[in-house]
């Protein structure tokens, strides 16, 4: 019993240190490593997002209950949150605000009636592919959707329509529809309902660190500090 007492306070700064760390990641500031491709062509396997926790919320650490609102999500917005669906820890883009009538025809959006403008990005399908991970790959259409203050690349994969066509769907009071930039390769809401706010986890900047997961573990240096937004 007294080696377990001197044993915690020789250790009592490193422990204390820890756990303001521990404070810190679940309130203000967080990093998340982002291991799928739902938002190629912007996140990729092996980024690791810096959040801000104090975006939109201020949380009772450790937990989800909102103790006040700092600000509210934007549309563009790439948000980190809990899935209604299974409580993974996800991150989207925000697409439907509320108060919002969202809808996406043939995979076009359209909010409040106005059908969104996209614009080339410039990158031919020869040279913009997805891995399947099945053993090919497959020609990605890579359009700059403008939606909100920030315009973004979005991707559409030839030969694959995951749920291209939904609503007209009102968007409730303190909730919010989030959307995979890859849109063809995207568990989002569209499949998994829409999210409420006491969910959401913070808004992500930029990127860390980076490193290529899915090939030759390689550190990518180029996107060390990348912002996520134009």
């Amino acid at each position: 019993m007294r080696n377990n007492r001197s044993t915690l306070r020789a250790n009592r700064w490193f422990l204390a240190i820890m756990l303001a760390f521990g404070l810190v990641r679940t309130a203000v500031a967080d990093y998340n490593p982002v291991p799928s491709g739902s938002m190629h062509p912007n996140i990729l396997e092996g980024d690791v997002i810096l959040v801000n926790r104090l975006a939109y919320n201020v949380k009772l650490p450790l937990t989800n209950i909102v103790l006040s609102h700092t600000g509210n999500p934007a549309r563009g917005d790439i948000a980190t949150f809990f899935s209604p669906q299974d409580g993974a820890r996800l991150v989207k883009r925000v697409i439907g605000l509320p108060g919002d009538v969202i809808e996406m025809r043939n995979k076009e959006l359209v909010v409040n009636g106005r059908r969104i403008k996209y614009v080339s990005s410039g990158v031919s399908m020869a040279n913009s592919v997805e891995n399947s991970g099945h053993g090919y790959a497959l020609p990605a259409r890579r359009l700059r959707e403008v939606i909100g203050d920030h315009p973004y690349q979005i991707q559409w994969l030839s030969g694959i329509e995951s749920a291209p066509n939904f609503g007209p769907l009102a968007i409730p009071v303190d909730q919010y529809l989030m959307l995979g930039d890859n849109r063809d390769n995207s568990a989002d809401s569209r499949f998994i309902g829409l999210v409420p706010r006491h969910l959401l986890i913070g808004r992500a900047e930029r990127i860390l660190v980076s490193a290529a997961i899915t090939d030759n573990w390689m550190p990518r240096f180029d996107r060390f500090g990348q912002s996520l937004y134009e």
